[in-house]
């Protein structure tokens, strides 16, 4: 488990931080109005439960004394005031669900926004420290913010209820109103003695639940390599290890809640009794009417209800303490990947040729693998990349493409949408191919014509037709590796970037085809850099950058320039 501790101070702080980013944000406005409109709705409803115990009081009262004329005229008032209670609460839940929404929104396209901006997510995942990002952008943050929304309104109704039923209640018993405060102090310490390992507890079965379906997820999306191996019964065993973790957890949670669950249940029955054992010999003796004893129990049950939050709420609040550990370290995650690395290698985005200054690239493993390169890779030129050891060849890429890496020196390349990288492992978000051909700028000016032209001329005329340009589905898992990278071909050609870099193209698209794409590169003016594996062939290339297993590097410029 990526379980990281956090300070309460620092928790409270982001949490309130998050609060604040919310109501002056965009959306700000319209939260701060629904928030109004909330407290506003119970108020009413706290009011109307006042006058409820005042009702009813009056109603069992008519009832015991046989007072028919009063008793139709309190049933007429008991209907209206419950009428009038559904109505608010109704509204008030409609509210309280639309704020929790649009907070919800609003926190989410932020998160996304910052974990999908500069590499962000890739820098989260290398670092190791945070597991299942996925899992609390998409299930914690809206956990958060609903749980988060009916906790101050639950506090705001607990605190509307002191302070209107503690008068009620004292006016019958100042004795019934001091056994609420102290009964519900008792209650509320013994919750948190007895259930306090569970804030840990739910921590870890929201990990052990992610990492379980994340091993469902992987067995899904590569059922046929597990076939192919004959794996099965290991990624059984590892799906049944990681369902043995997450049941082990629940157990340790069961025990818990029976233990906490002993106390409540008892508690809760108690409420029920005490103001009974109070007040009854009063009534017994004739001092009070029979409707003071009903009245007495509801305002006995609501005030200790509202004392006794904690008690009442624990499991929620255990739970919701977990989910606010985890957007912390969440948002902890981010904000430190986020930061500038201290680098002495050096990326740079400006207008012009792509530059390497004095570049030098080593491995805490092999030592140095590129040593002191200094070139400029000219527009419409085709560059082969190779050498002894790949390890060199594929740091370069990764550098370039500005994946962290180690060493020193700078590059200088165009700006992201002016190159286009395209790795040996193919990649197709889902979507359709027409979203993966074509961007939406230049949606108007591309026909159907022109993309099954040039996926005829790429040999995937016999995989896609016209029919098939905007159907929307996971193309990644239709299409073998080789045609989704032909697919990413063929965006370069419509998109036409000033620079392509290529991971090992004979490999995957074969010696002619490759020729053949180079051939339509060229037409373009793209520059295509090929980074292949040792004892390719050069023929089709203006430059060759030949690197050493010493680190050592040739510029070839075949062009029969100096």
């Amino acid at each position: 488990m990526s379980q990281q501790p956090i300070p309460l101070k620092v928790t409270a702080g982001r949490f309130a931080r998050a609060v604040k980013m919310f109501m002056t944000s965009h959306v700000g406005r319209r939260a701060r109005l629904l928030a109004f409109a909330l407290a506003v709705l119970f108020c009413g409803i706290s009011a109307l439960n006042v006058v409820n115990s005042f009702v009813g009081r009056n109603f069992f009262t008519a009832i015991a004394e046989k007072q028919t004329t009063e008793f139709i005229r309190q049933a007429f008032l008991y209907t209206g005031v419950f009428a009038a209670s559904t109505i608010v609460s109704v509204i008030a839940r409609f509210a309280e669900e639309r704020l929790a929404l649009l907070w919800r929104e609003f926190l989410t396209r932020r998160a996304v926004g910052l974990y999908m901006s500069d590499g962000t997510f890739y820098r989260v995942g290398v670092t190791g420290k945070l597991s299942h990002p996925d899992q609390r952008i998409a299930n914690d943050i809206g956990t958060f913010t609903v749980t988060t929304l009916s906790f101050i309104l639950m506090l705001l109704n607990s605190g509307l209820t002191i302070l209107t039923f503690s008068g009620v209640l004292w006016t019958i018993s100042p004795l019934l109103f001091s056994i609420a405060v102290v009964y519900s102090a008792f209650g509320s310490y013994m919750t948190i003695v007895l259930g306090r390992p569970l804030i840990n507890l739910n921590y870890d079965r929201l990990d052990s639940e992610a990492a379980f379906r994340s091993s469902l997820i992987h067995v899904q999306e590569n059922t046929e390599s597990i076939v192919f191996e004959g794996g099965e019964e290991r990624h059984a065993s590892l799906l049944l290890k990681r369902f043995d973790d997450l049941v082990s957890n629940l157990r340790r949670i069961i025990v818990i809640n029976r233990n906490v669950g002993f106390f409540t249940t008892g508690y809760n029955w108690m409420i029920q009794i005490i103001p009974v054992i109070i007040i009854a010999p009063a009534f017994i003796r004739g001092d009070m009417e029979f409707g003071v004893i009903t009245q007495s129990a509801a305002a006995f049950a609501m005030l200790v209800g509202a004392f006794s939050f904690i008690v009442r709420q624990f499991e929620s609040i255990s739970n919701f303490a977990a989910v606010v550990a985890r957007i912390s370290s969440l948002v902890e995650s981010i904000e430190e990947a986020r930061k500038p690395t201290r680098s002495n290698l050096e990326l740079v985005e400006r207008d012009g040729e792509l530059v390497f200054d004095h570049l030098t690239l080593t491995s805490s493993a092999k030592g140095g693998l590129l040593r002191d390169l200094s070139a400029s890779v000219p527009t419409d030129t085709r560059v082969l990349v190779v050498g002894e050891d790949e390890t060199a060849g594929v740091e370069l890429l990764r550098s370039t493409a500005g994946i962290s890496a180690s060493g020193s020196g700078r590059i200088t390349r165009p700006p992201r949408n002016q190159i286009r990288f395209i790795p040996q492992r193919p990649y197709m978000a889902p979507g359709t191919l027409r979203q993966t051909l074509v961007p939406a700028d230049m949606a108007a000016g591309i026909s159907d014509e022109q993309i099954l032209t040039l996926l005829e001329e790429l040999g995937l005329g016999h995989v896609v037709n016209a029919k098939d340009l905007d159907v929307e589905q996971d193309w990644g898992t239709v299409l073998s590796p080789r045609e989704q990278q032909l697919l990413a071909i063929a965006n370069v050609l419509i998109v036409a970037p000033r620079y392509l870099f290529v991971e090992k193209g004979e490999v995957t698209f074969g010696h002619e085809l490759m020729n053949h794409i180079i051939g339509l590169l060229a037409e373009r003016s793209i520059t295509c850099i090929n980074f292949a594996e040792p004892g390719a062939s050069r023929n089709r290339y203006d430059i060759v950058l030949e690197y050493h297993a010493d680190g050592s590097w040739t510029w070839i410029d075949q062009r029969g320039k100096s």
